[in-house]
């Protein structure tokens, strides 16, 4: 006797549900971030390394959202990350160049806020899925001259035009070579750039690392 139509459905359900055939469905699941701070691969306040030039743009409210979304200047990534970044100084060192960082590890409460304002994700991550800077494994870069002044750049940061992208043909043949030492400087150590953000990289392993939603003004204490 054939299996009435409803049937054969709910048995193929119960199947997809038990196996790898549904990674997607349960890949669609909202996130839900750690509230409590990392023991492995704990986040480390980048301002322990002095020679990174640290300008944490939210932290005012001069940024695309026009609103502070950081309560305290702090500037924190993992440990891992971290390390990463400081080689990546050690070879800019030879070039008598700074890195300026605008923004590394982001609280997911901050994410959902951006969500709010730019749903848009080609620059902003979706907070149902976690973002790489939630997960403290993302930086947002520049290079700078030893005295502090920022090279010449495709874009201002968070710039979200087409100039932003990566891969986007340059006329200016100094303002090119700034972008694209910066991308093969930080390629040198692990970091990707993201395709539509010539300044965004991500360090590598970023897919096991925890979304989180620790308070910036609660790191040590």
């Amino acid at each position: 006797m054939q299996q009435p139509r409803w049937t054969r459905w709910i048995v193929s359900a119960l199947l997809c549900a038990s196996s790898a055939g549904c990674a997607g469905l349960a890949a669609s699941a909202p996130v839900v971030p750690v509230t409590e701070w990392p023991t492995v691969d704990p986040l480390v306040d980048l301002a322990t390394d002095r020679r990174l030039i640290l300008r944490p743009a939210y932290a005012s409210d001069q940024n695309f959202v026009g609103e502070v979304l950081y309560p305290v200047p702090r500037v924190l990534m993992r440990q891992s990350a971290f390390d990463a970044l400081c080689r990546v100084q050690d070879r800019l060192d030879a070039l008598d160049l700074r890195l300026v960082v605008w923004d590394a590890y982001r609280p997911h409460h901050v994410q959902r806020r951006m969500w709010e304002l730019v749903p848009d994700p080609d620059f902003v991550a979706n907070p149902a899925r976690g973002s790489r800077h939630n997960r403290g494994m993302a930086v947002d870069v520049t290079l700078a001259r030893l005295d502090g002044t920022e090279l010449t750049m495709p874009t201002a940061y968070d710039a979200f035009t087409p100039r932003a992208r990566a891969n986007t043909p340059i006329q200016e043949d100094d303002v090119r070579a700034n972008r694209d030492l910066l991308i093969a400087t930080m390629a040198s150590q692990g970091f990707t750039v993201l395709r539509t953000e010539w300044w965004h990289f991500d360090a590598a392993g970023w897919q096991d690392a925890a979304v989180l939603d620790v308070a910036l003004e609660e790191f040590g204490r």
